[in-house]
């Protein structure tokens, strides 16, 4: 019966760590993702907001919609001067991730 209760006691100790560790790493996750898209708002503005007509706000911009831009950057089937330089740096996962950080963004009316 001891061993038992020890068992318990320890799953719910680790259960506890593990949601700790998955709310930080989630929280880790968020800012990495701001932080990836701190190189897009030279261009496309804090948050994606673009000011002016010439560059396209980012906010708001569905996920999907971002990710095949980028990938269309990056394999340089969508030419541009500086677009495809800056989608070659990113992998897989940093671009849905950045993508997601956009998509969440309130765009503005």
């Amino acid at each position: 019966m001891i061993a038992a209760e020890h068992w318990r006691a320890r799953a719910a100790l680790g259960l506890a760590a593990w949601s700790l560790f998955a709310g930080g790493a989630l929280a880790q996750d968020a800012t990495l993702a701001r932080n990836l898209a701190a190189v897009c708002a030279n261009c496309h503005g804090t948050a994606g907001h673009a000011r002016g007509d010439l560059i396209k706000p980012l906010a708001g911009m569905p996920a999907d919609a971002l990710i095949a831009a980028m990938t269309s950057f990056r394999s340089v089937a969508q030419p541009t001067t500086v677009m495809q330089q800056l989608a070659r740096g990113f992998g897989d996962e940093q671009i849905k991730a950045i993508a997601a950080y956009y998509a969440a963004q309130p765009a503005r009316p």
